[in-house]
């Protein structure tokens, strides 16, 4: 099941309280005031794991909850700090809070954010000793660990994204063109999730001994319909997955089976693409046009053909079924993709800080990998 949305809860640790103890030992008089520290509260941290890529295990498991620090005891003996808690998530996945505002953007594997830090140990009665006070009775309850509501938002990491009406060949033409093994059937909307291939431009292959060429990741999305922004069809939910690539290939079916107007195609997914992001809309853009075997009819191709040589939009026409004019498809997505920057991933917002204004420490306890 591929879930791309959750909502969780995470509460680090509390700290544990300091200890209100005296020395006393046979021959030792007066030994004044043992008592240790409480331990430090464990925290709890998001990792981006590249061997995920869905976050179905919060859809049911929501609640997080780190070890606290236990309380100190007398002797001076400081109390064992909570262990930390790490959640993996898969690359790509953004952390916002309940405010809206975006905590971090988990988009390379093995980054880290802090979500929730654990809290302070409460102090024992041996840090109150003064000259003038030689026997305190005072100590410090263990501070409360933070606890947040937090909302992950999964956006596969891409570097083309297949647009289109539903049937328009997108499912067809990344299982040519890579190892995605999607549903293909011929009735609308078969695709109900995105499906990523990876797509060798130059040929060759490591198991051939050829060196490997440039390659690149195509997500092939669920087909949009007009007033998709409204919600008909499938909605635009699945948009925010083409967000992050860096080229946008539309296809458009212009065999003799489809009754619609490619360039009215065109023009109402640019739409769509336009109501969700103005930066999906100023992608670069490669309009291909598909089920070249099934096509007979040549005109409407033309004036598809025409209508992008005047808008200065590449065009290509391809058949996913017999293969014409799709290697020169991938190796001209290939050179245009030579030709984009990779934008960086955005750095991992500072926490806010807790009222109680928790003090950093290093917790060597163990790691809960869930």
């Amino acid at each position: 099941m591929f879930v791309d949305e959750a909502k969780i809860l995470v509460k680090a640790g509390n700290g544990g309280n300091g200890c209100v103890a005296f020395r006393r030992e046979k021959f030792v008089p007066r030994g004044g005031p043992s008592g240790g520290d409480g331990g430090h509260g464990g925290s709890i941290y998001l990792e981006a794991n590249p061997n995920d890529n869905t976050l179905l295990r919060y859809r049911y498991n929501r609640e997080f909850k780190a070890d606290r620090g236990r309380h100190g005891e007398g002797s001076n003996c400081t109390g064992h700090s909570g262990a930390d808690m790490i959640l993996r998530v898969p690359v790509g996945t953004l952390v916002f809070d309940d405010s809206g505002e975006t905590i971090a953007d988990l988009a390379a594997p093995g980054q880290r954010v802090l979500v929730a830090k654990g809290g302070r140990g409460g102090r024992g009665n041996q840090n109150f000793a003064k000259p003038w006070h030689q026997a305190p009775r005072e100590h410090e309850d263990g501070f409360p660990g933070d606890e947040r509501q937090l909302r992950l938002e999964l956006r596969l990491l891409a570097d083309v994204g297949l647009v289109g009406f539903p049937n328009a060949g997108k499912s067809t033409l990344i299982s040519v063109i890579s190892a995605a093994r999607p549903k293909i059937a011929n009735y609308p909307f078969t695709t109900l999730e995105p499906n990523l291939g990876v797509v060798n431009a130059d040929g060759g292959g490591g198991s051939e001994g050829r060196e490997i060429g440039r390659t690149y990741v195509v997500a092939d999305l669920p087909g949009l319909i007009e007033g998709a922004h409204e919600g008909a069809g499938l909605g635009i939910r699945f948009l925010r997955h083409v967000e992050r690539t860096r080229l946008l290939v539309h296809l458009i079916d212009t065999s003799d089976a489809s009754d619609a107007d490619p360039i009215h195609s065109f023009e109402v997914i640019s739409g769509e693409l336009q109501a969700f992001s103005d930066s999906l809309a100023e992608k670069p853009v490669i309009v291909v046009a598909t089920k070249l075997d099934a096509t007979t009819e040549r005109s409407r191709l033309e004036a598809l053909r025409e209508f992008c040589r005047e808008r200065g939009l590449e065009f290509h026409a391809i058949s996913a079924a017999t293969g014409e004019g799709v290697r020169e498809l991938v190796r001209s997505i290939a050179d245009a993709l030579d030709k984009i920057p990779k934008a960086a991933p955005e750095p991992a917002a500072d926490l806010p800080r807790t009222s109680h204004e928790n003090s950093a420490h290093t917790n060597t306890a163990r790691l809960e990998n869930l």
